[in-house]
């Protein structure tokens, strides 16, 4: 599969996002709860891409122990970070944070399961390669 499918299939839950806010307009949700979910995904999402870039210059460096600590701690973290922030929310606003919770939830969920298929469909080594 080409690099461009990877990649749009790896971005699919920005592509929710923006699709989510017509969703929110049209069915009279609070939109400072799209406003917070989306705040906080890009959020996330930006701390994902510098992990993995500094896992990559990590790897490159033969420092295998360090990537996987970078990446496995931010891993750890952004849903802390999500979770955290839609506590907040629902402390100060409960209908709020619960249409946070649930965009972050769908989010989330998409996300997940688009990395996965991305990796799955962008394996084309061989194994006796891979062990090289």
């Amino acid at each position: 599969m080409g690099s461009r499918s990877l990649t749009a299939i790896t971005n699919l839950d920005l592509l929710i996002l923006v699709l989510a806010f017509p969703v929110f307009v049209v069915a009279g949700f609070d939109l400072v709860g799209y406003a917070v979910a989306a705040v906080v995904w890009v959020a996330q999402r930006l701390v994902q891409v510098w992990a993995e870039h500094q896992a990559k210059a990590k790897l490159a460096a033969g420092e295998r122990t360090r990537a996987m600590g970078a990446v496995a701690a931010t891993s750890l973290a952004r849903p802390w970070l999500m979770a955290a922030v839609v506590l907040v929310t629902c402390i100060i606003d409960r209908e709020v944070g619960l249409y946070a919770a649930a965009l972050l939830v769908i989010l989330f969920t998409v996300n997940l399961a688009a990395r996965g298929l991305a990796f799955l469909l962008g394996k084309t080594d061989k194994p006796e390669e891979v062990a090289r």
